[in-house]
């Protein structure tokens, strides 16, 4: 992590690398959909990165000759990037170590399709969130084109809980 935010400091982590996002996640290949996290604000916004290649394994069967990455991958890389800063923001802030379960998936809409070659950005942008469960909008991005979009719901629970 670029810079680490304390209660009261200045809220913005930066970027969180592959590394920081392992220790954020539980996620490991082939599931974790992110590969790096910028413009990181606390956990009220941030931008999550995934670089699709040919070589994810989805491709061999969605679909042979027309690999398109799927909308609920796509969902999951929202849901990956909302857990990632929280978890990154409450450590830094409390010192408190945390898992985020997905609850809800509400307003989703797959717009056009990603494959390999694009970056897709997720844009992530909190609702509400009130002590344990929160509510963010996540918009998908790909060469400045929205290519899906939806509202995730997600409870903070303590590791090992």
């Amino acid at each position: 992590m670029d810079t680490v935010a304390t209660k009261g400091e200045d809220r913005t982590l930066n970027t969180l690398e592959i590394d920081d996002i392992l220790k954020c996640l539980p996620h490991r290949y082939p599931f974790l959909m992110v590969d790096r996290i910028i413009n990181i604000d606390g956990d009220e916004s941030a931008v999550g990165i995934k670089n699709v290649t040919f070589n994810e394994p989805m491709f061999q069967g969605h679909f042979p000759g027309k690999p398109v990455f799927p909308g609920v991958l796509i969902i999951e890389a929202m849901a990956q990037t909302a857990g990632a800063i929280v978890i990154a923001h409450d450590s830094a802030v409390a010192g408190t170590k945390s898992i985020v379960l997905m609850l809800t998936i509400d307003k989703a809409k797959f717009r056009k399709p990603a494959g390999p070659g694009d970056q897709i950005e997720f844009h992530i942008r909190k609702i509400q969130r009130r002590r344990t469960v929160g509510r963010y909008e996540a918009k998908a991005i790909v060469n400045g084109v929205l290519i899906a979009e939806a509202e995730v719901g997600a409870m903070i629970v303590p590791e090992g809980a």
